[in-house]
């Protein structure tokens, strides 16, 4: 009897402790390799994450008794790594009306209609619009950049020469405040002109245009503290809350994030900041190795685009060549980052629009037989990033008490044979889906996918509050993916550099709008017979779903 029991006390325990550890939000990840960026590379560590923090990191270290423990045994650990310049998670607003008959919408708008408010400048000049009233959790994206090892971004509008007051944000989280590190983060600005004759309409009336703003916030501010100290006979300062949005700014609290690629615009952009004393930073930034100089002397760190330029069209015998101009242009941009690497300035790394988030790993190897060296484009990835956006207290390293974004990986990081096994974001574990290999009969290995997209697809796309409807003709063979896309708007296109992944897909194509050629990318998922995403351009992210065809 006193056997029985005892057997019975045994089972009641084990079956205690598996239910502890299937509600434990504690992880232990044991005998890996642990890359802390901070400090010295542990060969042979364990790291350990306990509500959503890194406990512990260090050689000998028990895994604790409720920890989900992992074997670490032949895998690398990261910090998770930082995409600095996206505008993932942002929901257009629907706001547009429908359209006359004879009339239609572009898949890709140019601008938002904003809702009204104290500022007397139109959309596009509005510095005052927060991107996190635009913010949705759960982006079809975010998993397509965690399976790339991404866990935190800036996410910010596209639109406008003032895009609005950026976000970092980590790409987990049930709702989007529990997925923000840090709002506002900086205000972006990009030189473009206004649409529908809307002042400014060149270049130069941009520029003109921003140095104005700039020098009435000043004004502003100045009129507001002196009639605050003592309003009497003094005229009330009228509200306007764009020009409020840049007090932070012209105090050197606030960054100013400038989108320039070529010379001219960085040192536009470089003029604009010594001018009215901005805390900037250059994104894009493809000849920022050109300023060098400037930029160290400024102490302004690049956010360094990985969508490095290429061919608009495929190469063929009868194509024109390409003017010397451009083919120097392309070889000199992936040179940058190692130019900027040796003249000691700081920078980090962002997707730039890249047309599939896999071509950010092929792109960083580019960089690296180029010059730049791994341990930097580690470190451009992780804390260097971090320190650029004032997060290095939170994230970037692996260190006791950071947030616990770590990316597990098998083989080398920059390698072909590179296999993200895990990613934690915030203490949650994602395990990466990986497709399996099987052997054809003449012996040569080929992936077996979780799905087959081939065939054709009736999609429908949100654009303006509209719903646009399309065609989509898939061919798939193995993990590669070709086809067609069509509308009633822009005909039909070739799609290109299609992967398939798991359940995911991507791929590029170019649309014509207005006789000018826009690159787009779908990223989407399988479900069923259904499908769903999003899609990307430089103006911002649209939603897509659609059904296959019997």
């Amino acid at each position: 009897m006193k056997k029985r029991i005892f057997l019975l006390l045994c089972v009641s325990l084990s079956y205690l402790s598996l239910s502890v550890k299937a509600q434990s939000n504690a992880f232990a990840i044991t005998d890996a390799r642990v890359v802390t960026v901070s400090g010295a590379i542990i060969e042979r560590g364990t790291v350990v994450i306990r509500d959503g923090l890194i406990e512990a990191v260090g050689e000998n270290i028990k895994p604790p008794a409720d920890a989900l423990v992992i074997d670490g045994k032949g895998l690398t650990i990261y910090p998770g790594f930082l995409d600095t310049n996206t505008s993932l998670g942002i929901a257009r607003p629907a706001a547009s009306p429908s359209p006359t008959p004879g009339t239609s919408i572009p898949i890709i708008p140019q601008s938002v209609p904003q809702q009204p408010s104290a500022s007397n400048y139109p959309a596009g000049l509005r510095p005052d619009l927060d991107v996190v009233e635009q913010l949705r959790a759960g982006d079809a994206q975010f998993e397509t950049q965690r399976n790339n090892g991404i866990t935190t971004v800036v996410t910010v509008s596209r639109d406008g020469i003032f895009n609005g007051q950026s976000a970092i944000i980590n790409l987990a989280g049930d709702t989007v405040s529990a997925m923000i590190i840090k709002s506002p983060f900086a205000h972006h600005i990009t030189f473009r002109t206004l649409q529908g004759g809307v002042y400014p309409t060149s270049l130069l009336g941009t520029f003109s245009a921003l140095r104005q703003m700039f020098l009435d916030a000043k004004r502003l501010q100045e009129w507001k503290k002196i009639y605050e100290s003592n309003p009497r006979g003094i005229k009330r300062p009228e509200e306007d809350k764009s020009l409020e949005a840049l007090f932070p700014v012209i105090e050197g609290k606030m960054p100013v994030v400038f989108n320039a690629n070529t010379e001219i615009e960085i040192v536009r952009a470089l003029n604009l900041a010594k001018e009215f004393n901005l805390k900037a930073i250059i994104a894009g930034g493809h000849e920022a190795w050109k300023v060098a100089d400037r930029l160290k002397a400024q102490n302004v760190p690049v956010l360094l685009s990985l969508n490095f330029p290429k061919r608009t069209s495929a190469a063929s015998e009868e194509a024109d060549p390409e003017p010397l101009e451009t083919l120097r242009f392309r070889a000199e941009t992936l040179k940058c980052a190692g130019r900027l690497e040796k003249a000691g300035i700081k920078f980090a790394f962002q997707s730039g629009g890249v047309q599939n988030y896999a071509d950010i790993w092929a792109n960083l190897n580019r960089a690296i037989e180029n010059g730049l060296s791994k341990e930097m484009a580690i470190k451009a990835l992780t804390l260097d990033a971090a320190e650029i956006l004032g997060i290095a207290d939170r994230l970037g390293s692996i260190e006791p008490g950071k947030i616990a974004n770590l990316v597990v990986v098998r083989g080398d990081l920059f390698g072909k044979d590179r296999n993200i096994t895990h990613v934690f974001v915030d203490g949650k574990l994602f395990e990466i889906k990986q497709q399996k290999e099987e052997k054809r009969p003449s012996g040569q290995s080929a992936l077996t996918l979780a799905i087959n997209l081939t065939g054709v697809w009736n999609l429908n796309i949100e654009a303006m509050g509209q719903t646009i409807p399309a065609t989509l003709n898939l061919i798939q063979q193995g993990n590669t993916l070709t086809g067609t896309f069509q509308t009633s708007i822009t005909g039909t296109s070739t799609i290109k550099e299609g992967r398939v992944n798991a359940d995911t897909f991507s791929f590029s194509l170019e649309v014509t709008l207005g006789g000018t050629p826009t690159e787009v990318t779908f990223n989407g998922k399988l479900s069923g017979n259904q499908i769903s995403g999003s899609i990307q351009s430089q103006q911002g992210v649209f939603s897509f779903s659609g059904t296959k065809t019997p």
